[in-house]
């Protein structure tokens, strides 16, 4: 198994630009392992596999990313349209 799994849906990412951070330091909220990971600009990333303790990190409610809820810079999307912008409504049932 890869040291970090990662599962990603597209988006538009026709209005991304250069401007946007592409990278952010996601940190697990299980063990507090933190490594920066290069965000992706054409979808939105539902999962992450902590590479320490191997928990699973799924966006927070209301969140639309695990970069928007556990990074230290939000998703490409919301960088550049703001809150609500992302792939995905924000009601969208988190399991």
């Amino acid at each position: 198994m890869p040291a970090s799994t990662a599962v990603a849906y597209a988006v538009d990412s026709r209005t991304v630009t250069n401007a946007v951070i592409l990278e952010s330091r996601l940190t697990c909220p299980e063990c507090g392992h933190a490594k920066t990971e290069t965000m992706p600009t054409d979808a939105c990333q539902w999962f992450y596999e902590c590479e320490q303790c191997h928990a699973v990190l799924k966006p927070k409610p209301g969140d639309c990313c695990v970069y928007c809820s556990y990074g230290t810079m939000p998703c490409p999307p919301i960088q550049e349209r703001g809150k609500g912008s992302c792939c995905v409504d924000a009601t969208w049932p988190i399991r």
